[in-house]
């Protein structure tokens, strides 16, 4: 008798244990909270790496997907202080030759539009164009453009197209590669450490990547084979990977300006706080008053989620608006953009109101339900958002 009253428990536990070891890991989870003055972590957990085990740490780097466009709209506003560019100025001016709408040869187009998905470039004929392929051919497809209208009449589209063109700019404006600028402008005063497709990044860093994983647990991206010494830019056939003999000015692709940066969330959150208002020691004057005009009094676009848009950055859950942006609960208006891309889900968003915001991200997150369906957050990520405000909220 005592031994089958002591197997029962042991049976338990062993099912239990089985049931465990069934569980597929947890996703890597990052949350870190910032204000003026301070950035601390609020949630860190899951695995980054289902290989070794290895658990996320809060400012381990991710590619953060469209973040980057964000990030290049402030390194432009940096150009703009500089007097290297102007947000209105015909980028042909810069880039040597003649860039322009087929069917609108005589509309300018501008850094302000390419940042604003106003320039009516569209995605149709794709937007990565490696090492060794010619932007400017790219750009002469007319599929890349709306036909109907000229760019900055052209409605609202997101395109991802338009940042190579942007980084191509800044490039043959200063004379130096995309990277460089990066670094330059933003990652070394802010005291950051971050890269694009990896280039820059230190041995260290490139140790704690961050793998991304679809729901599926299947690797999406980021896993050895896609980290240095392996080619990490995109690069056509038959080419060399290399930059040595890389022009800049002639093809910002490379660096995937659209989504390509890898960072920490600690150091993301640093880079909210220079978008905070009144950060004269970073953004001048000037410059904040651009991001206001363009984002806070003149940047309505009326789409189910990009409802209030410009300069590459997304104003959500403003209160006279219906739009499918709603992240937070507390009825407050932020700013910044959205990332998705390969199973992750990430956030860089203040409050103009509250000089607060939150850098996040999520992997393994399942992908939308439908190619109709375009906009809106993941319901994990909006539980994210209302979990972090619980344990401010609750002093942590």
């Amino acid at each position: 008798m005592f031994r089958k009253i002591l197997a029962t428990p042991l049976v338990a536990l062993a099912t239990c244990a089985s049931a465990q070891e069934a569980l597929p890991p947890a996703p890597a989870t990052v949350v870190v909270a910032f204000d003026r003055d301070s950035i601390r972590p609020l949630i860190v957990e899951g695995e980054v790496d289902r290989e070794t085990g290895r658990a996320v740490e809060a400012n381990d780097p991710v590619r953060i997907a469209s973040i980057s466009k964000l990030i290049m709209a402030l390194a432009t506003l940096r150009l703009v202080d500089e007097g290297k560019v102007d947000l209105n100025a015909d980028v042909s001016d810069y880039l040597g030759w003649h860039l322009r709408s087929p069917n609108f040869p005589d509309a300018k187009v501008t850094l302000a539009q390419l940042l604003s998905h106003r320039s009516g470039l569209r995605d149709n004929a794709g937007y990565v164009i490696p090492l060794g392929e010619s932007l400017q051919a790219k750009l002469s497809d007319p599929k890349a453009w709306y036909a109907d209208a000229p760019p900055g009449e052209a409605p609202f589209e997101y395109a991802n197209l338009g940042s190579p063109v942007v980084a191509t700019v800044l490039e043959a404006a200063t004379g130096e590669r995309f990277d460089h600028i990066m670094e330059r402008t933003i990652f070394a005063p802010l005291e950051v450490e971050a890269c694009l497709n990896w280039i820059g990044c230190s041995e260290e860093q490139i140790a704690r990547a961050v793998v991304l994983y679809r729901d599926t647990g299947e690797v999406a991206r980021d896993d050895a084979a896609d980290l240095p010494p392996n080619c990490t830019i995109p690069v056509a056939e038959g080419v060399k990977c290399s930059l040595d003999n890389y022009v800049p000015g002639t093809n910002g692709s490379i660096f995937s300006p659209q989504g390509g940066v890898r960072i920490g969330m600690m150091d993301l959150a640093k880079i909210g706080q220079a978008f905070l208002p009144l950060n004269s020691e970073f953004l001048s004057e000037s410059a904040q008053h651009e991001i206001a005009m363009h984002i806070v009094f003149n940047a309505p676009v009326r789409q189910e989620f990009f409802c209030e848009y410009g300069l590459a950055m997304h104003q959500i859950e403003v209160s006279d608006v219906e739009c499918q942006d709603r992240l937070f609960s507390d009825g407050l208006a932020r700013i910044g953009h959205a990332g998705e891309a390969y199973g992750l889900r990430s956030g860089l968003w203040y409050s103009r109101a509250t000089n607060k915001g939150f850098a996040y991200f999520t992997t393994a997150v399942p992908p939308r339900q439908s190619a109709e369906d375009e906009g809106g957050f993941d319901p994990r990520e909006i539980e994210l958002m209302a979990k972090a405000q619980e344990l401010i909220e609750a002093g942590r």
